[in-house]
């Protein structure tokens, strides 16, 4: 089975379930390693105005590390890695890599969901898409998708096309940008994240889309697998189709951290 390594806890306040019971669905399908990758405070904001349903509050992080560590210890037979999803923000990778910095992580899931402020992945706040020139909209939101890449903070970026998320699709070729994309990740040396999330989005398709996959492929870019789960019954969500994905992408191997160290297991 494939590794997941892109799970939440109810910390981050829009995600339900237990710890331990991600863990037993996790082993009750079959998979022998996971990560949790729960939501990195909300450094880039004074702390009033950190919203507690986006992302766990600063003093629950030394918990949230003591918990993944202690379920790492008590499931032999099932490999738990410590992750974090961390938010890049444009102007505060100094801050990120202090905060990154404090914290024993086997691995940074490095994330866009904001453009100047909005939150485009937000159903409440989708009034704003019918307001922007969508093909502007997906250059601007690769620029600094590859802008996360070269920083070197992080070791994944996921979901890397998530501005598809609620179905608003580019007018243009995207090529162009897919490979300028996966070619940056290829120099910064970051993976690529396949992630099942969209599938249970509008956008009705895995992250990224199957030509982008073969063009981060074709550039050599290592790949690693994710649910984003949110609640228990979505741990490997479509793991079938993921592995369909990476297969028909020419990838046939996955990539597992420690210690923010990568290693390659065959898929």
């Amino acid at each position: 089975m494939l590794p997941d390594l892109h799970l939440h806890t109810g910390r981050c306040g829009h995600a339900g379930g237990t710890m331990e019971e991600y863990v037993a669905a996790a082993r009750q399908r079959g998979l022998g390693h996971i990560g949790f990758a729960d939501h990195l405070p909300i450094y880039w904001l004074p702390p009033a105005r950190r919203d507690p349903g986006l992302a766990m509050a600063e003093e629950e992080l030394p918990g949230y590390i003591e918990a993944v560590q202690r379920l790492g210890r008590e499931n032999p037979g099932l490999t738990i890695s410590l992750g974090i999803e961390a938010d890049y923000i444009p102007g505060c990778e100094r801050q990120l890599e202090q905060f990154l910095a404090r914290y024993p992580f086997d691995y940074v899931l490095g994330s866009v969901h904001y453009l100047d402020g909005w939150g485009f992945d937000n159903p409440e706040l989708m009034g704003e898409y019918s307001r922007r020139d969508i093909d502007e909209l997906y250059r601007q939101y690769f620029q600094q998708v590859q802008q996360a890449a070269r920083t070197g903070l992080f070791d994944v970026i996921a979901h890397p096309d998530l501005i598809k998320k609620f179905g608003y699709r580019a007018r243009m070729d995207l090529r162009e940008l897919y490979e300028e994309t996966a070619r940056v990740f290829a120099e910064s040396g970051v993976c690529v994240e396949v992630n099942t999330a969209g599938l249970r989005a509008s956008a009705g398709e895995i992250y990224p889309s199957l030509e982008f996959l073969r063009l981060c492929r074709h550039y050599h870019v290592p790949v690693s697998t994710g649910s984003d789960a949110h609640q228990p019954a979505q741990v490997a969500f479509g793991w079938e189709r993921a592995r369909q994905w990476l297969e028909a992408a020419g990838y046939r191997e996955v990539v597992v951290f420690k210690k923010r160290v990568r290693k390659a297991i065959p898929l």
